[in-house]
């Protein structure tokens, strides 16, 4: 056998062997990856919360997903998710996150679900004004006013004062698991101080009537809430002067022994004598 033959089968084994020590190194790679490389724990919900419960262990779990499809707030030990209230609807399969929970500090559970800069206040509703009883928690409303224009007189006028505001509880019930419509007699609303105060100041003048949004539209016509107008001082009674009447002097006699003298003072006579 040749030298070149002898090479040429040399130089074939040494690739072979090459090629055989990357497959190994390859299939081993991927057979030893470990699971932690794309996926991650995430916390999600075993049955549906309503909007306003407090979450318990037995409605949250633990899986494993891929890391690209877990949103940031998520939470990774069902003990962070525990004890804190939902703050909108969370179905079964859905993925517990911060920005749905809110912390439970205490008292009522409405409290926790009011945002930080704003307030809850209750409205006196009957079956009209409460939208014939299909005023849910987690609803969004407008809120009409009706004023008499003229004291003594029939004719009214009506218009929004404030607009997509969200329902915190109706009557004392926050929770959203009732389907069917009822009769309630106050729903409480979430707004800031100031739709607060427009609130207030409408319930004295006249009535009010609350409308219900649909879920999707956020869109709002009142740009602000117009501030409360001061009252304006009241203008300054002028002083009016009196003008001093005049006297006038005419005299009336006079001799020797002395005379007498009209003095007249606006509608007044007197005489004077003078000696």
């Amino acid at each position: 056998m040749s030298s070149r033959t002898l090479s040429l089968i040399g130089v074939s084994l040494v690739m072979g062997l090459g090629a055989a020590w990357m497959a190994d190194s390859w299939l081993s790679a991927r057979l030893n990856a470990s699971p932690d490389d794309h996926l991650r724990s995430v916390v999600v919900a075993t049955v549906e919360i309503p909007f306003g419960q407090m979450v318990e262990a037995q409605q949250v779990t633990t899986v494993r997903m891929p890391m690209d499809t877990i949103p940031e707030d998520a939470f990774d030990l069902s003990e962070k998710a525990v004890g804190k209230i939902a703050t909108f609807d969370i179905l079964k399969g859905d993925i517990v996150r911060g920005a749905r929970l809110s912390e439970h500090l205490g008292g009522s559970t409405l409290a926790s679900l009011i945002a930080t800069d704003k307030r809850a206040i209750s409205v006196r509703v009957d079956d009209v004004v409460g939208v014939g009883g299909f005023l849910l928690p987690g609803n969004r409303v407008d809120v009409l006013a009706t004023k008499t224009t003229s004291a003594g007189s029939n004719s009214a006028v009506s218009r929004t004062i404030l607009e997509n505001l969200r329902v915190l509880a109706v009557d004392q019930t926050a929770g959203t698991d009732k389907t069917q419509p009822v009769v309630v007699r106050a729903v409480t609303l979430e707004m800031t101080t100031a739709e607060a105060e427009t609130l207030v100041t409408a319930q004295t003048e006249g009535k009010l009537q609350l409308t219900l949004r649909n879920p999707l539209n956020t869109e709002k016509k009142i740009a602000a809430v117009a501030p409360v107008a001061p009252v304006a001082p009241a203008a300054p009674v002028m002083a009016v002067a009196t003008a001093t009447v005049p006297k006038r002097v005419v005299q009336r006699s006079s001799g020797e022994s002395g005379g007498a003298i009209t003095v007249i003072r606006g509608v007044e006579t007197k005489v004077v004598n003078i000696r």
